[in-house]
């Protein structure tokens, strides 16, 4: 698992399958299914595949924002 800083991890997973629009991806200590579409087109199985995972505080403070607002005006129309 390779991390490069706090905010982003990658994992390596290995395209096991693909059932009912879905990829089955092992990794050293996990099994994940994700849609098919996420899949590189050119993948297939026993391909290998990066994972990564980041945060975005930026994201995660406008959707707050959005979400006290809209709290806000349901509160405040009753």
């Amino acid at each position: 698992m390779k991390q490069p800083n706090d905010e982003t991890v990658s994992i390596i997973f290995s395209i096991d399958r693909f059932e009912n629009g879905s990829a089955v991806l092992i990794g050293e200590h996990n099994e994940i299914i994700v849609p098919k579409k996420l899949i590189p087109k050119t993948c297939s199985e026993g391909d290998i595949v990066h994972l990564t995972i980041s945060s975005d505080e930026a994201e995660t403070t406008r959707r707050e924002k959005t979400a006290k607002e809209l709290l806000n005006e349901i509160l405040n129309n009753k």
